[in-house]
C-alpha cells in the first residue's frame, strides 16, 4: 500500500508539472516549518529521507547532535491549489527521525504517532473533529489595537460581506486539498469566524489543522487582510477556542455509544470523560500554551473555567452533545478549553493520554454538572467538588511539572523543553507594564 501512494505521489508530481515540494513539520510550539526540494530529489526523500540541521529548530537537536532526518509521509501529499507563474507546488508531511532511522523525540508528530500507538493496544482509534475559531482584522499596525472588518454576531449573514467572502474561499481551498468542512458561519465577535472540520482520525486531523491555519493565514493575506488565531486580541468580546470532538472507535463500532444509558454514553466513554477531567489541570499548559490563552479562560464569555461536565451546558469542561436521533456513529463528547494556538499533535496525545488512563484504571465519573457554573459562588463550588482551570500560564506550568501523565505522554526531551520555554515566556510577560496598569494606577498612586 506504501509503495502503491509513492508512486501515485510521483507521477502526480510529473502529471502536474509541480515545479517544487515542500516538507512540511512543526517545531515543539506548533510552529509550521518547511524546506524545499526540487521533483528531481522527491523518490530519494521519500525511501530514504531528507538530512537537515535540526539544532536550528525550537525544542530539536542541541547543537553537539543536530543532523535529523525528515522522512516523508506520502498519505499527506498534496498539491496545493494556488499556483504562481513559476509553477505549480506541493506539500507533504514528513516524520522526524535520528540519522539511525529512530524516531526522533522532539518531532511532535511522533509523540502523536506513540501515544495513537498506546489507543490502538488497548483496542481503540482515536477521532477528531475540531471547532476552528480565529479574527480577521485589518493590517496591524504597532502599538495599535486590532481593527475588525465588521461588526457581526453570531451566524451574521450580508451581502458582500469580505469575512464571508474570504471564509467561502478558504472552504473550497480545504476542500480541495482533501480536508472537509462540516459548518462555517460568523462567530459571535466582530470579525470572527468559525469553521468546523469533519471528524477524522486524530494524525490527519492535526496534519489538517496545521493546513487549516497556514490556508486561513494566506487567502487573508492575498486580500490584504489580517487572520490570528490568537486566543483573546480583543477585550469585552469572547476569545477563539478550538473545541474538540471527541470519541473513540474499536473497528466500525463507536466505544462510546451505549444505547441502555439514558445519555447513550457506554462505560468507556464514561471513564474516558472522568479521565480527562482529573488530569484537567495538568494537560491545561499544554492545550492553552500562551500567556493570552488565559485571557479567554474567564467567566462570562463563554469559554470554561469550571472542570465539569453536562449534556447543554456550555459553562463546563466538557459537553455531551446530543447525536440528531440517537446516531451511534455521532456520539462523542466535546472538550472545550483547547485554543487555536495550541500544537495540535502534543494537544491531542495528552488529551488522549488523559482518556485512556481514565478507561485502564476505571476512574469514576462525577455526577453531571447541569446548572450555569458561571452564576455560582466559589465556595458553593467548592462544596460540589467543582474545581477551575488553571488561571494563568504560571499556574498551569506549576501543575503540568508534577505531572507524570504529561511526561509519559510527550516524553522527557519535549516535557522539559516545553516547559523551560514556557517559563520564559512568563518571566518576559511578568516585566510588562500594561495600559490596564497605566490607565489605573499612574494618576491615582
Amino acid at each position: 500500500m506504501l509503495d502503491q501512494q509513492r508512486d501515485y505521489v510521483l507521477r502526480t508530481v510529473e502529471e502536474r508539472g509541480v515545479r517544487l515540494v515542500r516538507l512540511w513539520f512543526t517545531d515543539v510550539l506548533g510552529n509550521l516549518k518547511s524546506f524545499a526540494i526540487s521533483p528531481a530529489e522527491l523518490e530519494n526523500a521519500l525511501n530514504d529521507g531528507m538530512t537537515f540541521d535540526g539544532s536550528s529548530i525550537d525544542g530539536f537537536s542541541r547543537l553537539q547532535e543536530s543532523d535529523v532526518l525528515a522522512i516523508p509521509d506520502p498519505n499527506t501529499f498534496e498539491v496545493m491549489p494556488w499556483v504562481d507563474a513559476k509553477g505549480a507546488e506541493a506539500r507533504v508531511f514528513c516524520d522526524i527521525h535520528n540519522l539511525d532511522g529512530t524516531p526522533f523525540h522532539g518531532d511532535p508528530r511522533q509523540v502523536l504517532r506513540r501515544n495513537l500507538d498506546a489507543a490502538r493496544a488497548q483496542g481503540f482509534e482515536f477521532l477528531v473533529a475540531p471547532d476552528m475559531e480565529y479574527f480577521y482584522f485589518e493590517p496591524p499596525v504597532a502599538g495599535q489595537k486590532p481593527v475588525p472588518l465588521d461588526e457581526g454576531g453570531f451566524f451574521d449573514l450580508t451581502s458582500n460581506d469580505v469575512s464571508s467572502s474570504m471564509r467561502k474561499e478558504t472552504i473550497r481551498t480545504l476542500e480541495t486539498m482533501g480536508i472537509p468542512v462540516e459548518y462555517s458561519f460568523h462567530e459571535d465577535a466582530p470579525s470572527q469566524q468559525e469553521i468546523d472540520l469533519r471528524h477524522t482520525d486524530a494524525l490527519s486531523m492535526a496534519d489538517s489543522v496545521m493546513t487549516f491555519r497556514m490556508v486561513v493565514k494566506e487567502i487573508a493575506a492575498m486580500h490584504n487582510v489580517h487572520a490570528t488565531f490568537m486566543p483573546k486580541p480583543l477585550e469585552g468580546v469572547q476569545g477563539s477556542g478550538m473545541h474538540l470532538h471527541l470519541s473513540l472507535f474499536s473497528g466500525e463500532n463507536n466505544a462510546f455509544y451505549d444505547e441502555s444509558d439514558p445519555y447513550n454514553l457506554s462505560k468507556v466513554a464514561k471513564q474516558f470523560m472522568a479521565g480527562l477531567l482529573r488530569h484537567a489541570a495538568e494537560i491545561t499548559a499544554v492545550t492553552n500554551q500562551t500567556v493570552n490563552s488565559y485571557k479567554r479562560l474567564v467567566p462570562g464569555f463563554e469559554a470554561p473555567v469550571h472542570i465539569s461536565w453536562a449534556r447543554n451546558n456550555r459553562s463546563g469542561l466538557i459537553r455531551v452533545p446530543i447525536a440528531k436521533r440517537g446516531n451511534a456513529s455521532a456520539t462523542r463528547i466535546e472538550y472545550r478549553s483547547p485554543d487555536p494556538a495550541c500544537n495540535p499533535y502534543l494537544a491531542f496525545s495528552v488529551i488522549l493520554a488523559a482518556g485512556l488512563k481514565g478507561i485502564r484504571e476505571e476512574y469514576e465519573l462525577a455526577p453531571e454538572a447541569d446548572a450555569n457554573l458561571f452564576e455560582m459562588d466559589d465556595d458553593v463550588l467548592l462544596k460540589l467538588g467543582i474545581d477551575q482551570l488553571p488561571q494563568s500560564l504560571s499556574d498551569s506550568l506549576r501543575i503540568m511539572e508534577q505531572s507524570s501523565l504529561v511526561l509519559e505522554a510527550l516524553g522527557e526531551h519535549i516535557f522539559e523543553w516545553f516547559l523551560r520555554n514556557k517559563r520564559s515566556e512568563w518571566r518576559a510577560y511578568k516585566t510588562q507594564v500594561t495600559p490596564y496598569e497605566l490607565t489605573r494606577y499612574l494618576k491615582s498612586i
